[in-house]
């Protein structure tokens, strides 16, 4: 590998230790002295030229400068001023201290290249036009021939050479120094770093990382196994755009998507504050160890390995605006391998929180949302209380949770419907059987989504609407056991006392009573927020329980011993069975009963009522019913009350009485016709 203190001779031209110099000058100088703001020749011939570069002034000659520079050439010659003896170059990139560098090169003062200012020398080249077409070995030319010979021959070089161009865009992009740097920085990653030579810094080893050598100028030995993340501290002092092009070459060179996911998350950590909490590191690869300071004060650090930071430590970065982070989040989600697992998903979560809160573009969100989904069964549940950022009452995002949950089924589905599909190498293609194949995902998302439930049931904004329609999300089979939902349901009723009884019973429908465990029966048997048909079945389904586990316990018994005798009646079943049972059993029992007692005598009470009502109804029937008298009962009435009066008499007197009364009515029917 080539260092910046390789010699090379370029097409026979003096190009030496990394100094350029030319033989050709008009003007014999010893070099420049800066008075202040300016800068002049030490020289007895006075100048007559005068350019300006912001607040900085050359006192130049002509002949020159422009011996050596198409631009000045043309100025002077277009000039419509037959004396011009003053320029204004504020647009020239790089700078003053570029065109000092190209102001030395045209008096033929040796300058010394390095990878710092070769980006800002060769631009200005560009823009002050010194081409071959005026001099041979012009600064354009030997520019580029230290550039393809010594920098993107040298790691290091590479990364400082591609930090300094963040000052010089558009220029450093045209002449295509971003993309050679790029692709230089790619491929020495993707390269085996056995076969290249290092420079170190001699900066403390991290203790999961290898002891190397610490000279300065070693190589890791043959036995010595270098780490995967060496080149991750050193990428991640690159500004976001050019981080995403190193990436996106390192990809097409065909670099693990782990390795690729990793350098992902050690960026974010780094440019993106409160993303990554403190201590926790960005991810399994790379952890925090760049606090420390260069030994020999050049502002380096070095984090382990072979990790070599050219730009300074941590502390240095700057403060990134709020601007400057949605830029940094939307760019780093573009570039998120596709591969699962390829960033954790509490990376992912974290990325949409900071996403929602500077309102990253929503196509990026969705996208966001639907990587969370892929590997929503890894989530943690700290990462899932994202704040809600809009004007909603909720304390927490609940439909942001809802959508991911969503992706999570349609993934789930997706990949459960489709056949596996083995056209791509499991190197670059996530094979969506590992996880369908799993079916412990949905049970996992479930107990988080419990545990969810439970901390955000204490909103009392949270709408009964949404925290039902959240709990219904998943399939029954989704859950074994349903005490997490019933702990967040018991939550609901503890934050939200003022429901209705309608409520109550709309909420714990979505608690299957027959899947509680018999801790969660008895606390449920108790609970006096619970509706009473709830109570009912938790009691029900707690001596079904009871009843199945005896029963299991008998079979068991007798399929250990077949000479065992039957157990006779429900005591001796009791006894053989531990105490833990019996005392809910008898705890159940006394509960129905008590239950029953009072089932019966509302029942009793109602049917008595029922009997009131109906007299009361036979009796106002009859009231409101019109009384129609005639001659006909008048007379019947007449003649009941002769036959009452008659039964008082002796029998004889009672038969004659009665023939005397069965006469009467005929001579009365005959009177009355």
């Amino acid at each position: 590998m080539w260092d910046s203190e390789t010699e090379s001779v370029v097409g026979g031209r003096d190009f030496s230790n990394g100094v350029l110099t030319t033989s050709k000058h008009g003007v014999k100088t010893d070099g420049f002295e800066q008075r202040g703001q300016s800068w002049y020749v030490a020289t007895d011939i006075p100048s007559d030229l005068l350019v300006q570069i912001g607040e900085v002034s050359f006192h130049l000659h002509k002949y020159p400068l422009l011996s050596r520079s198409g631009k000045l050439n043309r100025i002077i010659y277009e000039s419509r001023e037959a004396e011009l003896n003053k320029m204004v170059l504020d647009d020239i990139p790089g700078g003053p201290e570029a065109f000092e560098l190209a102001a030395k090169f045209c008096y033929g003062i040796a300058v010394d290249l390095t990878a710092t200012i070769i980006s800002g020398l060769r631009c200005a080249a560009e823009y002050l036009e010194m081409t071959e077409d005026l001099e041979e070995g012009n600064l354009i030319f030997k520019t580029e021939a230290f550039l393809s010979y010594v920098v993107l021959s040298s790691w290091r070089d590479s990364i400082l050479v591609l930090k300094s161009c963040e000052k010089l865009s558009p220029w450093a992009e045209n002449l295509q120094i971003v993309r050679r740097c790029s692709e230089s920085i790619a491929w020495k990653a993707c390269a085996n770093p056995k076969g290249i030579r290092w420079q170190y810094t001699g900066k403390p080893l991290r203790v999961s990382s290898p002891k190397w050598n610490e000279m300065k100028d070693s190589s890791p030995s043959r036995n010595q196994q270098v780490p995967p993340d060496w080149w991750f501290e050193d990428v991640s002092i690159l500004r976001i755009d050019h981080f995403v092009r190193v990436i996106t070459a390192i990809k097409v060179k065909g670099m693990r998507y782990e390795l690729i996911g990793a350098v992902i998350m050690h960026y974010a950590s780094k440019w993106i504050p409160g993303l990554i909490k403190e201590g926790s590191g960005s991810g399994a690869l790379a952890d925090d160890g760049s606090n420390s300071t260069n030994s020999n004060g050049s502002g380096s650090s070095w984090k382990g390995g072979l990790h070599m930071i050219v730009a300074g430590t941590k502390e240095d970065t700057p403060t990134v605006h709020a601007k400057d982070q949605r830029m940094i989040i939307e760019s780093l989600i573009s570039i998120i391998p596709p591969q699962k697992d390829s960033v954790t998903c509490s990376f992912l979560l974290r990325l949409l929180r900071m996403a929602n809160m500077l309102k990253v573009a929503p196509a990026l969100v969705t996208e966001l949302e639907k990587r969370v989904g892929m590997q929503f069964e890894q989530a943690q549940m700290a990462d899932l209380l994202i704040p809600c950022y809009n004007k909603s009452e909720t304390m927490y995002d609940v439909d942001l949770v809802q959508r991911l949950l969503e992706h999570f089924l349609v993934q789930e589905q997706s990949e459960s419907s489709s056949p596996v599909r083995q056209s791509f190498s499991d190197k670059n293609m996530y094979d969506g059987a590992q996880r369908g194949t799993n079916p412990n995902a949905k049970m996992r998302v479930a107990r988080l989504l419990d545990s969810y439930l439970t901390e955000v049931s204490r909103d009392r904004n949270l709408s009964l609407t949404k925290f039902q329609v959240l709990a219904e999300a998943l399939p029954e089979s989704a859950r074994s056991c349903d005490d997490g939902l019933y702990r967040a349901i018991d939550s609901y009723l503890k934050a939200h006392p003022t429901l209705t009884e309608h409520e109550r019973k709309r909420l714990c429908r979505v608690m299957d009573c027959q899947k509680l465990s018999i801790d969660a029966c008895m606390h449920a048997a108790q609970n006096e927020r619970l509706p009473l048909r709830v109570v009912v079945q938790v009691l029900f389904s707690e001596q079904v329980k009871i009843s199945n586990a005896l029963a299991n316990n008998s079979l068991k018994e007798a399929g250990e011993s077949q000479y065992q005798p039957l157990i006779s009646n429900r005591k001796t079943l009791l006894e053989g069975t531990p105490q833990s049972f019996q005392e809910g059993w008898a705890a159940a029992k006394k509960d129905i009963n008590t239950l029953k007692f009072e089932l019966e005598s509302v029942k009793g009470k109602y049917l008595e009522l029922q009997n009131e009502m109906e007299t009361l109804q036979r009796q106002f029937d009859k009231m409101a019913k019109p009384k129609q008298t005639s001659a006909w009962t008048v007379g019947w009435k007449k003649l009941s009350k002769i036959g009452k009066t008659t039964e008082n008499n002796d029998m004889g007197s009672q038969v004659a009485n009665a023939e005397q009364t069965k006469k009467l009515p005929r001579r009365w029917r005959n009177s009355i016709s």
